[in-house]
């Protein structure tokens, strides 16, 4: 039997879910040598919650610039960098794993830069509906919007092949609700809402992929209209 050296048993990750994964690591190796005296002298203990505090978002933060009609950049740079900076390890080891999970499945379909749109629109997509339906919510952190902006662009995926197939589209969505089945039971215990992020950056990434899969969108409001 021939063997072709060119095969590879696993297929590569797209290299930009690789570096997105790459960059989370590398943060929680900086706060962790950090925390450990390791590097940074004595103000790296403090790190995370420095970093934390600098690129959080924070919905109230967000409304202020509204409401003075100013847009500095030091602010404004919240609604994306905070996806890169996770509250603690296990956080960040669950996005990350996530990440890889679904961004193989999304960039092997869609291509590594559709990924890496569909994944950043989703972390802006899920703070800005967070700030505008949680108004007063806690600050939020962590790649959880834009992992389930992931989610929502696989759903989509599923969802265009079920229909092309004549399967029933609402199977597609059997993911995304059983995610968030947990998550609400979690939240009737702790309180927290960043849930609504999560939602948040499913719907951003749901749509975003519609719209770069050609004649995606149209679909969907085929679909709407009951054709």
């Amino acid at each position: 039997m021939s063997h072709d050296p060119d095969i590879r048993p696993v297929n590569p990750l797209p290299p930009t879910v690789m570096a997105l994964f790459l960059v989370i690591l590398a943060m929680e190796g900086a706060f962790f040598l950090g925390s450990a005296g390791i590097i940074g002298g004595a103000g790296a203990v403090g790190w995370r919650l420095a970093w934390a505090q600098s690129f959080a978002f924070v919905p109230e933060i967000w409304w202020q610039m509204f409401e003075l009609g100013q847009f500095p950049l030091s602010q404004l740079r919240r609604t994306l960098a905070y996806i890169f900076i996770h509250p603690n390890f296990t956080s960040a080891i669950f996005g990350g794993i996530m990440l890889l999970a679904m961004g193989k499945i999304v960039g092997e379909a869609l291509g590594a830069f559709r990924a890496l749109m569909i994944y950043l629109l989703s972390g802006v997509g899920g703070a800005i509906i967070y700030a505008l339906l949680v108004p007063t919510g806690a600050p939020i952190l962590g790649s959880f919007p834009a992992v389930y902006g992931m989610i929502g662009g696989f759903t989509f995926l599923v969802w265009l092949s079920l229909g092309m197939h004549g399967a029933p589209q609402a199977r597609a969505f059997s993911l995304i609700a059983m995610l968030m089945a947990i998550q609400l039971i979690f939240s009737v215990f702790s309180g927290g809402m960043d849930w609504v992020a999560d939602l948040g950056g499913f719907v951003t990434g749901f749509s975003v992929a519609a719209l770069l899969v050609p004649g995606g969108w149209s679909r969907i409001i085929e679909k709407l209209r009951g054709r």
